[in-house]
């Protein structure tokens, strides 16, 4: 059984999410310790649980130390098993965090896989529906997967109560991915989410992006209001461009004028179109693991996170792949990921 310090790299949740998704895909059984050691509270919290609790029943893994609160996990899975799943987080904790634990093990096994999370769906520190939707997924699909998702229902901080669906037709080879270059930016779109707020909030946000990227705020900006269990906002900066998509997001917090929130995804789209690349830092350690799972790839990046550090170090111990990292002239990173030997 392969042993897994949970402080090693980035210390929190994705080590563990990244281990559960790589057991699963590999049929290799893990013992975690040191569960979020990097963390404030560490140990499993409510989505975290969920997500051990989701992969062992997708594959009737044999579990020890599935506890809140836990900070040491062994985890021995089966064969992944086909069919329809429902899994509740019970707080705001982040669904598509979820979704990271078992996507890459669903895109390899065969069979039609089903999912309804209920949870948060917009959510700091973790990928928003609307990422995983416009960025991520139709990624993932030029490369072969067959998935589709749908938002049932928005879920903020600190309320959840969000749903949604993903549908993965799995069993395929993904191709090898080669993205390099970004291409010409086709579209801009600013898009701004409240729930039970007044809509001066998104006009203001829409506003202060516009102004901060020297966009036109009525060519590309749109207020929407959602129905949520609970009040929420989200600015999200979604740019097109030929290769790839990329998106920014901002969340509302009380007492954080909207503008202070809209400048805080503007300033990282800003730098994203200045450095060049095609992949963002986020959307790099996502990437990882399924290239490695399927044939490979190779893109070009912003210099590597401890999140894809820590993704690097998982993919050796699970399964040998070596990829590789180079530095260019200008500060952009080549990441270059062989696929995993079958």
């Amino acid at each position: 059984m392969l042993t897994i310090d949970g402080s090693h790299g980035e210390g929190g949740g994705q080590l563990l999410r990244s281990s559960l998704a790589l057991a699963l895909a590999t049929a290799r059984p893990v013992r975690i310790v040191a569960i979020r050691a990097g963390r404030g509270k560490p140990g499993l919290l409510r989505q975290h649980l969920t997500a051990v609790e989701a992969a062992a029943a997708l594959s009737g893994a044999t579990v020890e130390g599935a506890r809140l609160g836990s900070r040491e996990l062994s985890f021995a899975p089966g064969p992944v098993r086909a069919g329809a799943y429902r899994f509740a987080i019970g707080s705001a904790g982040s669904a598509l965090l979820v979704v990271q634990a078992l996507l890459p093990a669903l895109l390899v096994s065969p069979g039609r896989f089903e999912l309804t999370i209920e949870g948060g769906t917009h959510n700091p520190a973790a990928p928003t529906y609307d990422y995983f939707a416009k960025v991520l997924a139709p990624l993932l699909g030029r490369l072969g997967a067959r998935l589709e998702a749908r938002l049932d229902r928005a879920g903020f901080y600190p309320a959840g109560g969000g749903r949604l669906r993903v549908v993965v037709d799995g069993g395929g080879r993904l191709a090898a991915l080669d993205l390099r270059a970004r291409g010409e930016v086709r579209a801009r779109r600013v898009v701004a989410i409240t729930s039970a707020l007044p809509r001066h909030v998104g006009e203001r946000e829409v506003a202060a992006v516009a102004a901060h990227l020297g966009w036109d705020a009525a060519a590309c900006g749109t207020i929407e209001a959602v129905r949520s269990p609970g009040p929420g906002n989200v600015v999200s900066i979604e740019i097109e461009a030929d290769h790839v998509t990329e998106l920014f997001v901002g969340f509302g917090e009380r007492g954080v004028p909207a503008e202070r929130v809209a400048e805080g995804a503007a300033g990282a789209a800003a730098a994203w179109l200045a450095a060049g690349v095609p992949v963002g830092e986020h959307l790099a350690d996502q990437l990882l693991v399924p290239l490695a799972l399927g044939a490979g790839g190779r893109f070009r990046t912003v210099a590597p996170s401890r999140h894809t550090t820590t993704q690097i170090d998982l993919l050796r111990w699970f399964t040998g792949v070596e990829v590789t990292a180079r530095e260019e002239a200008g500060g952009a990173w080549e990441l270059t990921v062989p696929p995993a030997a079958r």
